[in-house]
């Protein structure tokens, strides 16, 4: 088949490598326009154009697909030259217009990180670690108009480990699914796929991550601090306050993982949540029911780094400078 690919970041790089080494015909793709990055704000391509670029692959980065634009205009005259049979998506980040989702015969056919209908939207690999789901996958389905909601082409399964960063789950989606995608173009061109209906009862919504979601709350329990640590790990990053500076927090120790001549359990007991125990045996913080120890901590100003580093060069006195004279935590640093 003649395809038109549709994706903008990393992960979405795997699939159009298959895509490209597979009997189908990549005969165009679809990215944002080249964005501003690092101290030098210098532009720099997606890292899907990157790749369509030295496979010599036509490349058009409209700002948007909307009917009346100019950017939208180019687009339909370009797919319509193109004539596409079907246009797999990855992580694309624009809005396809209702007008759009018949100019391929088979449609627009979305690569989505989860088992749908669990987990539409922005963020699905995130959600599934924080809400401590232990299984997920990945869904091909044909895009609609609505929120993720097509009709499924074929699904594959993941379990999701106990350490898991969404980094980590993310990665191993990202190849599986690229294959995933392939045999569901294959399938499409072979008539093998019966499309199936998403069944709306088992829908749940996985919004685009803000920054406050990742904002830790040692008030729950040490099972969910982890969790949401690890959903937002490496980005946007979880992080916490210590008298109103920001401090970044890396996935958490195993609570076994002390030394071989350590007592069998080193949690400091009577810890309130987000209150911190700096000893020998490492950082520990308070949550509603024991305390965690931290692995990574990235200091306002710093690079991430290891918490027992960061703690032999820790000093209270310092970080409350300029915190509230009558503030009790002062004498004791809590995390918020």
């Amino acid at each position: 088949m003649r395809l038109v690919f549709a994706g903008t970041p990393e992960p979405a790089v795997v699939a159009l490598e298959k895509l490209i080494a597979s009997r189908h015909e990549v005969v165009g793709v679809l990215t944002r326009p080249d964005a501003r990055v690092g101290r030098g704000r210098s532009l720099r391509p997606s890292p899907v154009k990157a790749v369509a670029e030295k496979h010599g692959i036509e490349v058009l980065t409209p700002n948007s697909l909307k009917p009346g634009t100019e950017d939208g205009q180019q687009v339909r005259q370009w797919l319509s030259g193109l004539a596409p049979d079907a246009i797999p998506v990855v992580a694309y980040g624009n809005l396809i217009t209702p007008d759009l989702l018949g100019i391929a015969a088979h449609g627009w056919v979305n690569l989505h990180f989860s088992l749908l209908p669990a987990w539409r939207g922005a963020a699905p690999v995130q959600a599934a670690i924080a809400a401590g789901d232990t299984r997920t996958g990945a869904t091909t389905f044909r895009i609609d108009e609505g929120l993720d909601t097509g009709d499924v082409l074929a699904t594959l399964e993941e379990d999701i480990q106990p350490t898991d960063t969404a980094d980590d789950l993310l990665t191993r989606l990202a190849y599986a699914g690229a294959d995933l995608l392939v045999e569901t173009m294959d399938g499409l061109e072979d008539g093998a796929i019966t499309p199936r209906a998403q069944d709306e009862e088992g829908a749940s919504y996985a919004p685009k991550i803000q920054k406050e979601d990742a904002h830790i709350d040692w008030s729950r329990s040490a099972a969910d601090v982890d969790r949401q640590i690890r959903a937002y790990t490496p980005g946007p990053g979880a992080w916490t306050l210590a008298c109103g500076k920001r401090f970044k927090v890396g996935p958490l120790a195993a609570v076994e993982d002390v030394p071989a001549d350590a007592a069998h359990d080193l949690r400091p007991s009577g810890l309130r949540p987000g209150e911190l125990d700096i000893g020998k045996h490492g950082v520990w913080v308070g949550t509603a029911t024991t305390a965690v120890r931290l692995a990574w901590i990235q200091p306002p100003g710093k690079k991430m780094m290891n918490a027992a580093d960061w703690a032999r060069g820790f000093n209270p006195a310092q970080l409350s400078q300029g915190a509230d004279a009558d503030d009790s935590d002062n004498e004791r640093v809590v995390f918020q």
